[in-house]
């Protein structure tokens, strides 16, 4: 390497490549986030065919990445949908219950990166009880038979 190949404090000049290093996955426009809500960023890793948390919902939006595997992922009023590894997904939180996440595939984990926005005072997560989902059968979209 050149010496003109430095800068004056030793280092190799700045690439562009940062000009071109962005790909956008997703864009959302999520609910309003009040003020004191914070954030978390986890990563979950499911074994093969598991089933994932039980029907859930979260008290804020949720933004996230498969980084391994396939998701069987499924809203409330929303066609469940398999999200496949370098495929990005997003739920609005708040009432809509998250009726599935789990491993749509027996052979290979399934792991993926989600950052979740949580309403002040609120858990992350909260778990939706039978009859919940008793009442509210009319809001889930048709199962494939």
């Amino acid at each position: 390497m050149a010496d003109s190949d430095l800068t004056s404090a030793g280092r190799q000049p700045r690439s562009n490549a940062w000009q071109t290093a962005l790909t956008t996955l997703q864009e959302a426009e999520p609910p309003f986030i009040p003020a004191g809500a914070h954030a978390m960023t986890v990563v979950i890793e499911y074994p093969p065919g598991d089933p994932g948390t039980p029907p859930h919902r979260h008290s804020g939006p949720a933004f996230g990445y498969v980084l391994e595997g396939e998701m069987l992922l499924e809203l409330e009023g929303e066609p469940e949908r398999v999200v496949r590894a370098g495929e990005a997904f997003w739920e609005a939180g708040g009432d809509v219950i998250h009726y599935q996440d789990g491993n749509n595939r027996d052979d290979v984990r399934l792991r993926f990166t989600v950052t979740m926005l949580c309403a002040p005072g609120q858990p992350m997560l909260t778990l939706v009880d039978d009859d919940e989902l008793a009442r509210r059968r009319d809001r889930r979209a048709p199962r494939p038979s």
